[in-house]
């Protein structure tokens, strides 16, 4: 089935729906401040679906996009203009769900992190599926969570998915005070939430490509936590992009852009044993 999209190109390009079949599948919290941000204020967590590039975690936090208002050109698209690239959107719904193709234009050798970076609306009893065995960086806010100490210094801590280290974490749950960030290394992943379905995959030839999950029981921020969850197809694979390996984050070729796909679809028909 079809998936509705609506997006709010004046503040960020936030994706603010993505429904099918009356389900409503991003989360959103009260937030009035999001509406009045300026390039470099602190990030304003209202949900939904925000573009984040050059990367994530870092400066300038959840990147440059997120702050800024986005243009329409005359071929329906929308652009968002920052210091040191323009990154152009277009989305369209298909028959089974919706694609989104994206175009960053910047110097040749510009390294960057982008994610799709969709809080979604999951109850208790969700469960992610993504393929087993894939390569997993857990971040250290999952320290207190593992059984062994984490390594002085490490930036992060690879094992496979689905409990990497022992951490069980296709499966969100209720609020228990923890928070984890991790990596996955697939371009596909898909949610399994009752009898819905919501399947992301990413496209996109000769840059890394993952998905990035925060998993937020009730354990982000402090003093005022919150249940949230991302599920986020990235290209790069760390959060930071300070902290990105030669093969941890997208290169602009000497072309001067980088294009790429996201497809969602509202129904999975892969069997758990093919994700």
């Amino acid at each position: 089935m079809s998936l509705h999209v609506a997006t709010d190109p004046a503040h960020g390009g936030r994706w603010t729906s993505l429904k099918a079949g009356g389900r409503e599948w991003l989360w959103h919290r009260h937030a009035p401040g999001r509406a009045t941000v300026s390039p470099g204020d602190a990030f304003v967590d209202a949900g939904g679906l925000e573009e984040c590039v050059p990367t994530v975690r870092g400066t300038p936090d959840h990147g440059a996009a997120w702050s800024r208002a986005w243009t329409t050109g005359e071929d329906g698209s929308r652009t968002v203009r920052c210091d040191r690239f323009a990154l152009a959107r277009t989305i369209r719904t298909t028959p089974t769900g919706a694609e989104a193709d994206y175009v960053l234009t910047a110097d040749p050798g510009f390294r960057f992190v982008w994610a799709a970076h969709a809080l979604l609306d999951l109850t208790e009893a969700a469960v992610l599926r993504a393929p087993d065995g894939a390569r997993t960086r857990l971040f250290p806010e999952a320290a207190a969570l593992l059984d062994a100490p984490w390594p002085a210094g490490a930036p992060w801590l690879e094992g496979s998915w689905p409990r990497p280290h022992g951490l069980p974490l296709g499966r969100f749950g209720p609020r228990d005070g923890t928070a984890v960030g991790a990596t996955l290394d697939t371009a596909r992943c898909c949610l399994h939430d009752g009898t819905d379905r919501l399947a992301l995959a990413l496209e996109c030839g000769a840059q890394p490509r993952s998905v990035a999950l925060w998993r937020n029981l009730g354990g982000f921020p402090a003093g005022r936590p919150y249940r949230s969850i991302g599920v986020e197809p990235m290209l790069g694979r760390v959060f930071d992009i300070a902290e990105a390996g030669p093969d941890d984050a997208a290169r602009v070729p000497p072309s001067g852009e980088v294009r790429w796909r996201l497809t969602l679809a509202a129904e999975c028909r892969c069997a758990p044993t093919d994700l």
